[in-house]
């Protein structure tokens, strides 16, 4: 029991050095990112792989007395390796996007017009009558037909071809311009 004792006693110094060395990571986080906001995500990914490996970690022969020593070296060569994977990573994805260049329309933001209009088009079919609202997303959202929504509803088909007329006319009315 006494050496998962020593272990923890270990480990809690080890974390304790990490935190030590975290303006050294920084520093050098900084000078590979050149941002500080890439550097802090950086910085925080290394120690999380750190943490993550140190049960595993071994010192060197020669720094087992100076725990700072022996972890300055490997925690900048996660920090490094961290990085270029990163980098690696995001070269990938720039020449995956280069190589298949999304169609014009589809990276274009929708203008402010087409929001108005789907939310004039909600507030249309809002007002609907229930049982023509009901109509209404059945045969034209949901692309059933007249007799499988007049079933649904427990209606006859004439009755449901009624709704779904009468709802369209309803919000062509509503959605038409105002002229004059």
């Amino acid at each position: 029991m006494q050496c998962g004792v020593d272990e923890q006693e270990n480990s809690g110094a080890l974390r304790a050095v990490i935190a030590q060395l975290l303006p050294e990571l920084r520093a050098a986080a900084r000078m590979l990112t050149r941002s500080r906001a890439e550097a802090d995500d950086l910085v925080q990914e290394t120690v999380l792989r750190m943490l993550r490996g140190l049960s595993s970690f071994v010192p060197p022969p020669e720094l087992a007395d100076d725990p700072q020593a022996a972890l300055r070296p490997w925690g900048l060569t996660v920090l490094r390796n961290t990085f270029r994977e990163g980098w690696r990573k995001a070269r990938r994805e720039r020449d995956h996007v280069e190589a298949n260049p999304p169609e014009a329309e589809a990276t274009r933001p929708p203008d402010q017009e087409s929001a108005h209009a789907v939310r004039d088009l909600a507030r249309a079919v809002a007002a609907l009558p229930p049982a023509m609202r009901e109509a209404l997303m059945l045969v034209a959202a949901r692309g059933l037909s007249l007799e499988a929504a007049a079933a649904i509803c427990e209606v006859p088909v004439g009755t449901m071809k009624a709704r779904v007329s009468r709802a369209r006319s309803a919000l062509s009315r509503a959605l038409a311009p105002v002229t004059g």
